[in-house]
């Protein structure tokens, strides 16, 4: 009772506050509905556990993530978990659809066309018209509780239909019948997540009667029973109705149970007062959008604001009950004590500018995100990459949870025990996945390697430098100079010779190479976008670009290069000025960097435009996915003239402020007041710990970078040169081949040939200092075959060219390494001149499929011989057997044994899958052939 009685008064008082601060009128849910941005309308608070909005799009499609899209015409129903602006699909969890008549229950049946004329929303509220059957929809939440009301403006069978089947795959569904008013389900589903739970305690405003059932239990269902379960369950409830009768549902979310859920529900919505709930839902709007101030006359921008800071504020999530207790990252429940657990963290996208944010206007949550990561370290065994819903989803890369421990450790944001978070961020990055084992061992990752190796290379580089100031300010004086090295491997991967990041393999660099292409070398980017990505050491960036006028004209030429991207054709690169992209994460630093050389009126000129441009009052105003809420953050800090290039780093990079003032109300009651008068040193001071002080690299803890060895080839036929460079002429080079006579390391004077396989090995040594190894191998091929292909392989998947196939080197399943040769939308065909007439028994072609990435097996593969390379007789054909639904990535030999016949070409056809089927996520996209090597006997 005292609790309730507590936050009636705190409610009191936001009212009173909210009354004379209405901030939440400038919101425009709306923006970013349409285009990419991939944001959702519906009702929630501030970092809650709902999100309860309508459905438009149930394909999972690209535009369709969040489950709404502003050009869709038809409302599927309403689900209480959305994805505010990211790229995969997930959640739509607990769908409600009112319909009347005889109840439907598959999804093309019972779903309604709308019109955006009788579409409302704001702040914790949505409503709608559904043009079926004339009902009026009505939306608003709690933290863990949405409420849906639904007026039927004509008289009849009024029906709730609850469809789990709904988005993602069900695994498992129950529906628990309490009575006539009160059910309690359970939803257990897979998709980018793989294991969800949520568990919801649903009540009707009245009493309602089961009238349909689709469930594949393990005995018919009947409308009587009390329980229901399967992996297919959708239930009608129904109710005669009255013209103008209203209907409302509560249901209470927890990821615990159903007794998680019951408590949720009695704690936060107890009566059915609606426009009570929306009220409360609008002032604690009003109370999180108060912490900044705008003055400006343009009430779009007040609107671009005031909407940017809403979308930073729908995420992370709230995913504990009321009274602390959260499902870990172990499956297993336990009990937060003195902090508040998340969920939801998108860390590739928001470690750039959203936790910084936070770390100004929001440093309690700070440290409750700070507390949730270290939780899911010893629950879990590592810090999160992208954490949903207790899953560890391992998308994007980097281990940026990091960056979020260590800009709150540098700006003094007490409440979580910094040693335990150093301990979690040192494990984390001595693990040995995702390219670490080599990252660690030879300072880069290689093609070789591990796909995206120039981003891994990069984004670890900088995340250690975030270990080493973590371990500055503990006092771990080994572990500072072991990280802060680490941090400099970028320059194994930069080519001073050209000026960009660029992909290595087999120890030298990749070749072709373009900068503008989009590859699986870099993380949705190219070279260009990822050339400036070393935030932990400017001055050494700048350094290696040949100082500061050449570096500014390396950014100059970035931002006036052609706006086209070539390889890959990659949704996410939007917003491009040349080949700066502002509608991907990775560009969003670049524009401040003029700042470092000396030019702050370039960085004003370019954050300016991309303000006045990149951002609308419109629901394509996003240009680029949201990304929970890094989108928006870029906008709200940008426009206040600052921005954190480097997180970490206890000050802001600082351009002109947008609006004529701001005022940001601080946790500790302070007010900061920013005009366009600001001088750069305040602003850089904002807010923060003026005392903490953060150690930079120094002269002992350079590392010096591996040479690049260089050959023409992986495999030869008879000798192969080999040639070793550095970027720095005063290195001295060693190298060693491995044969019996040079176990050891010898200077490198000239070339070097060989007449057999080898592995050669290579370092640079300047001043003393010693680079780490670097290795490539060469194989001598044991024929002297040729291959001619006919068909045109996709440019990024050329294994080195036509001798790929034929050179004894087996591609593996991580297929984006780049050992595969790849044929879209067409048939493959190859003839191997095996240069003499000679007996051929056996013909063996590896493919590989992974179907979510267009990947298929062909339908069959033919084998032909000929003498002449004219005339070609059939001798095998074999059918593919693996069904193109399997989604584990797999490879197969479709190997044909046959009479011993004689021929000198042997040619391989291998026939298409053609075009993707319904069922595929790409429906209507051209297949893939993926073929790797052929071997003849």
């Amino acid at each position: 009772m005292r609790k309730i009685l507590f936050c009636f008064l705190l409610l009191q008082t936001a009212t009173l506050f909210s009354q004379k601060n209405n901030y939440a009128q400038f919101v425009n849910p709306f923006i970013g509905t349409g285009g990419h941005g991939h944001t959702f309308p519906g009702a929630t608070i501030p970092f809650g556990m709902v999100q309860l909005s309508p459905d438009t799009r149930i394909d999972g499609s690209w535009d369709g993530c969040s489950g709404y899209h502003y050009s869709d015409s038809v409302i599927y129903g309403f689900s209480h978990t959305h994805l505010n602006g990211t790229g995969v699909s997930d959640f739509g969890d607990i769908m409600l659809m009112p319909t009347m008549g005889e109840p439907q229950l598959n999804s093309d049946q019972y779903r309604s066309p709308f019109s955006h004329k009788n579409e409302k929303a704001s702040a914790g509220y949505y409503a709608v018209k559904l043009d079926n059957h004339n009902i009026d929809v009505r939306l608003t939440a709690t933290t863990r509780v949405g409420l849906q009301e639904y007026t039927f403006n004509q008289s009849g069978k009024a029906n709730i239909i609850l469809d789990l089947n709904h988005r993602d795959k069900l695994l498992m569904g129950d529906v628990r019948i309490i009575d006539n008013q009160t059910i309690e389900v359970l939803r257990r589903s897979e998709a980018w997540a793989r294991d969800q739970y949520v568990y919801a305690r649903m009540v009707f405003s009245v009493p309602m009667q089961i009238t349909n059932v689709r469930n594949n239990g393990f005995a018919p269902p009947k409308n009587t029973d009390t329980f229901f379960a399967g992996s297919q369950l959708a239930i009608s409830f129904s109710k005669e109705v009255k013209k103008g009768e209203k209907i409302l549902v509560k249901v209470a979310l927890s990821p615990t149970g159903y007794e998680g859920a019951k408590k949720n529900l009695l704690a936060e919505m107890p009566d059915w007062n609606f426009d009570a709930v929306k009220k409360q839902a609008e002032t604690i709007w009003n109370i999180e959008l108060s912490k900044i101030e705008i003055t400006t006359s343009d009430k779009d921008k007040k609107t671009i604001f005031y909407t940017a800071l809403y979308h930073t504020m729908m995420q992370p999530n709230i995913a504990m009950d009321v009274d602390g207790l959260y499902r870990g990252r172990d499956n297993e429940l336990h009990k937060a004590e003195g902090f508040e657990y998340y969920t939801v963290f998108s860390l590739w996208d928001t470690f750039r500018g959203a936790h910084p944010l936070y770390t100004l206007i929001d440093k309690k949550r700070t440290a409750d995100y700070c507390n949730t990561f270290i939780k899911q370290y010893e629950q879990g065994g590592r810090l999160p990459v992208w954490e949903l819903a207790s899953n560890e989803t391992d998308c994007m890369i980097g281990y940026h949870s990091v960056s979020v421990l260590a800009d709150a450790m540098a700006k003094g944001i007490k409440g979580f025990d910094y040693e335990k978070a150093f301990q979690a961020a040192k494990h984390s990055a001595m693990l040995d996945h995702l390219g670490l084992e080599a990252y660690k061992k030879n300072g880069f990752i290689s093609i070789d390697d591990e796909h995206e190796s120039v981003s891994k290379t990069l984004e670890y580089a900088y995340d250690d430098w975030c270990i080493a100031q973590m371990a500055m300010l503990l006092n771990k004086v080994d572990d500072y100079h072991y990280f802060i090295k680490r941090s400099q491997n970028w320059k194994n991967i930069f080519d001073n010779q050209i000026g960009f990041m660029r992909p290595k393999k087999n120890g030298g660099w990749d070749k072709p190479f373009d900068p503008r292409e989009v590859n699986n070398n870099f993380t949705e980017g190219n070279s260009w976008q990822y050339s400036f990505f070393v935030p932990q050491d400017i001055p050494g960036m700048i350094e290696a670009y040949g100082g500061k006028d050449a570096f500014e004209k390396k950014l100059d030429a970035m931002f006036v290069a052609p706006s086209e991207t070539t390889g890959r054709e990659q949704v996410d690169i939007t917003g491009l000025i040349g080949q700066y992209a502002h509608g991907n994460e990775p560009s969003h630093h670049m524009a401040y960097l003029y700042n470092a050389i000396g030019k702050p009126e370039k960085t004003a000129e370019k954050v300016k435009y991309i303000l006045d441009t990149f951002y609308k009052n419109t629901p394509d105003g996003l240009i680029g996915n949201e990304d929970c809420g890094q989108m928006s953050a870029w906008y709200i800090l940008s426009s206040m003239g600052i921005y954190a290039v480097t997180p970490g780093l206890p000050v802001w990079s600082t351009t002109t402020p947008y609006f004529d003032k701001v005022l940001i109300h601080l946790e500790d009651g302070t007010t900061r007041t920013i005009t366009k008068k600001t001088t750069a040193d305040k602003l850089k001071n904002l807010g923060l710990n003026a005392d903490v002080v953060v150690v930079n690299t120094n002269a002992s803890d350079k590392i010096v970078p591996v040479p690049v060895i260089e050959a023409e080839s992986k495999a030869f036929k008879d000798k192969q040169t080999i040639t070793i460079r550095s970027g720095d002429k005063e290195d001295k080079l060693y190298y060693s081949d491995g044969s019996a006579s040079q176990k050891q390391f010898v200077p490198y004077t000239k070339p070097v040939t060989i007449g057999k396989s080898a592995v050669i090995r290579a370092y640079a040594e300047n001043n003393g200092k010693k680079s780490a190894t670097v290795e490539a191998s060469y194989f001598k091929k044991e024929n002297d075959w040729t291959v001619t292909i006919a068909s045109k392989n996709h440019s990024q998947y050329h294994a080195g060219g036509p001798d790929g196939l034929i050179d004894g080197i087996l591609g593996t399943e991580n297929w984006r390494k780049g050992d595969w040769q790849g044929y879209q939308g067409q048939n493959f065909e190859a003839v191997i001149d095996l240069n003499k007439v000679q007996s051929v028994s056996q013909i063996d072609a590896r493919f590989l499929q992974d179907s979510r990435a267009w990947i298929l097996m062909p339908v069959k593969v033919d084998y032909f011989l000929s003498d002449d390379n004219i005339n070609f007789k059939p001798v095998a054909t074999v059918i593919n057997t693996l069904d193109a639904k399997n989604t584990d990535v797999a490879i197969r030999s479709f190997k044909a044994a046959f009479k011993n016949s004689t021929a000198r070409y042997v040619k391989i056809v291998a026939y298409n899958y053609g075009k993707l089927p319904d069922w595929h996520q790409g429906a209507g996209g051209d297949a893939y052939i993926f073929i790797d090597e052929i071997q003849v006997k």
